[in-house]
């Protein structure tokens, strides 16, 4: 679904899309329980060797790839949207189908983004807390003063990860309410005055998407970055 910005890109294919959307269900799902009973979950996953460092790596990883393809469902949803204000001829019903299934796509997807930034933050919350009340533990100065070193400067990266996925997450919504409107304005008016009244909506969704993209591609980033930072701490 998503990408950066290609005229000439192809849209996904039926089958890879329902296999998307299941994903941002599925992973979505399993992010919001597991915050339900995160102190829980961490000391199970502990017993058994699995550190929240590990899990915060994890849950990185799978918010990076559910960012690329809610970049693709947006993009895709674009393209529909040009494709529907294009629209010449019969069939409009079946137009206005198409583009309110992108739009609920769209949802689905920035729902999905929204579950995994808060599970993010979640384990980081958890594994910040631990390492410093590990600091007290030390009796040797100097290995204390590295490892604080090393938290300030992991938690410093941390806070410009969280700061660009939030602005993925705050510029989703313009572009989710902009569709919404249009798709609730479609519904009602099935002709072709509509879609000249859609015409004048494509450059603020346009833009919309484009900032949208851009802060997806600088979150997608800072995410492979600190993912690169924090394994060559291992």
């Amino acid at each position: 679904m998503l990408s950066a910005c290609n005229n000439q890109r192809s849209l996904p294919s039926a089958m890879t899309k329902t296999a998307m959307l299941s994903r941002f269900f599925l992973l979505g799902s399993l992010q919001l329980a597991l915050l339900g009973c995160s102190s829980t979950y961490y000391d199970a996953l502990e017993s058994i060797g699995v550190h929240k460092r590990d899990i915060f790596v994890d849950r990185i990883e799978e918010s990076l790839e559910v960012q690329k393809e809610g970049q693709a469902q947006f993009e895709s949803a674009l393209e529909q949207f040009k494709a529907t204000i294009d629209f010449d001829g019969g069939g409009l019903e079946k137009a206005y189908n198409l583009f309110n299934d992108e739009y609920e796509d769209s949802e689905d997807a920035a729902k999905a983004i929204s579950a995994h930034i808060a599970s993010v933050e979640n384990v980081a919350d958890a594994l910040f807390e631990e390492w410093s009340e590990e600091l007290d533990l030390y009796t040797s100065p100097s290995l204390r003063r590295a490892s604080e070193r090393q938290y300030t400067a992991t938690q410093k990266k941390y806070r410009r990860l969280l700061a660009s996925m939030q602005r993925v997450e705050s510029s989703m919504q313009p572009v989710l309410a902009t569709m919404r409107d249009n798709v609730l304005f479609l519904k009602h008016n099935l002709n072709a005055r509509a879609i000249d009244a859609l015409k004048g909506e494509l450059g603020s969704i346009n833009r919309d998407v484009s900032t949208l993209v851009k802060n997806m591609q600088r979150s997608i980033q800072e995410s492979e970055a600190f993912i690169a930072a924090l394994k060559a701490q291992r």
